[in-house]
């Protein structure tokens, strides 16, 4: 799968929840994918929650990896 189509699919996805975050004063910005894993960084309410790290893991990593091939894991950047 080429970069750009694995960034597009991942966009899908990150559009798809994105109201939920937008819902709690949050969001997030695609920064980079690589060796599968894609790397968020949270904004707003979402990048000083304490709930943070459970709708990375629970929500955002279990919806991409089970949605885009290849994806692996998500990892928070700051």
């Amino acid at each position: 799968m080429t970069e750009a189509l694995l960034e597009d699919q991942v966009m899908e996805v990150l559009d798809k929840l994105r109201p939920f975050l937008l819902r709690d004063g949050g969001d997030c910005e695609l920064v980079d994918i690589e060796d599968g894993i894609v790397k968020l960084r949270l904004l707003g309410a979402c990048g000083s929650c304490p709930s943070s790290t459970i709708t990375l893991k629970a929500g955002i990593e279990r919806a991409l990896t089970e949605e885009v091939p290849g994806i692996v894991e998500v990892e928070q950047v700051f």
